[in-house]
């Protein structure tokens, strides 16, 4: 402890201020709940206490970001810092219908400052600011083996089977790039092929007490062409997956976004190995789906299908563009609290309300504190 004496003054004593990371994988309304139980689940929460300080500010080691934000804010900042988990899931979000109200189904993590006397203490609105944080994954720096995947189906009265193979030009696409799919039909059947339809599906596995899965299309191709029996077909398609083209779609995943920035479709999940799925939160896989529409008689069609898996991700930034470089130090946004916002815990004790509601996750942006 920085200090042993705190002052009782009668009307208020000297507050000690906590911070709190955590990590909450919410799957319904605050405001919703069955017998007492929330619709949130705390995936990993972490409390550090930053004032009384317990160290000496000065024999501390601080990050070059934390020196810049002494220097301007002076004795009043104290700097503090947690060790990031790396076994949590990023940050994803369920996209909600338009009508839907209220926050959607999220991993979300956030720093939470708060005054209490203790840090298991009742902690008052007043008393508390929040800022949102993201986990995110970049894609790996090496391609994986650009994915194949072939089949053949044997059809009864047809003496030779329908081959089917489909490549992708890659293994890994970054957001907004071109899916190249390579078909190739060789149909020695004596069935006629009636339509080749390609799509590109999003699959949610929900890991909570089950693991529910959320199949999405994100992006279809009709394309109409036909094979008839004896003939082939080798053809180029091009898919491409976009959130812009998905906004009204429900339960669509997607990345994690601060204040009322945009987003993008939801990254490739990348696991850990030996990571317990208790804690994985939403998990985020694509695939291509390739499906022959084949006819069978007047009342009925046969179909075919492959699946070929591949990733979606961002591309690492730039290793030579410096995180925090001297130039934005001016642009640095910082979000006063009067003390009255304090009041539930250093004042006269008087009781919360919705007017007293502090909350500056959104308010502070996502530039850095």
């Amino acid at each position: 402890m920085g200090k042993r004496d705190f002052v009782d003054r009668v009307d208020s004593v000297d507050p000690v201020v906590f911070v709190t990371l955590s990590c909450i994988f919410r799957y319904g309304r605050d405001d919703m709940d069955v017998m007492g139980i929330a619709f949130r689940r705390e995936l990993f929460l972490s409390t550090r206490q930053v004032y009384p300080p317990l160290q000496d500010r000065e024999k501390g080691i601080h990050t070059r970001v934390q020196a810049k934000l002494l220097r301007k804010l002076g004795s009043n900042a104290y700097p503090f810092f947690f060790e990031f988990p790396d076994n949590l899931p990023c940050s994803v979000a369920l996209q909600p219908a338009p009508h839907d109200v209220g926050k959607q189904c999220a991993v979300e993590f956030e720093i939470k400052a708060f005054s209490a006397e203790s840090q298991d203490a009742k902690v008052r609105k007043r008393s508390t600011v929040k800022l949102m944080l993201r986990k995110v994954q970049y894609a790996p720096d090496s391609q994986g083996v650009p994915p194949t995947v072939e089949t053949t189906k044997d059809f009864v009265m047809s003496d030779k089977p329908l081959h089917v193979k489909a490549t992708l030009d890659k293994e890994l696409y970054y957001h907004g790039e071109t899916i190249h799919v390579d078909v190739n039909i060789t149909n020695n059947s004596n069935k006629t092929i009636k339509n080749v339809i390609l799509s590109v599906d999003q699959v949610a596995t929900v890991v909570l007490f089950s693991n529910d899965s959320y199949i999405k299309c994100v992006d279809i191709e009709d394309s109409g062409d036909s094979v008839s029996a004896g003939a082939t077909l080798q053809k180029v398609y091009k898919l491409l997956p976009l959130l812009a083209n998905n906004r009204e779609r429900r339960g669509i995943a997607l990345d994690g976004k601060l204040k009322h920035e945009d987003t993008n479709l939801a990254s490739s999940s990348i696991i850990k190995e030996g990571l317990q799925k208790e804690v994985l939160g939403i998990m985020v896989s694509y695939k291509v789906m390739v499906k022959l529409i084949v006819g069978g008689s007047v009342f009925y069609f046969l179909s075919v299908g492959l699946e070929v898996p591949f990733r979606l991700m961002h591309p690492k930034p730039d290793a030579d563009v410096p995180s925090f470089p001297s130039e934005m130090e001016d642009e640095l946004v910082f979000q006063e609290f009067k003390r009255s916002y304090l009041k539930g815990i250093i004042g006269a004790g008087d009781d919360d309300d919705e007017e007293g509601n502090v909350s500056g996750g959104d308010d502070m942006g996502p530039k850095e504190k």
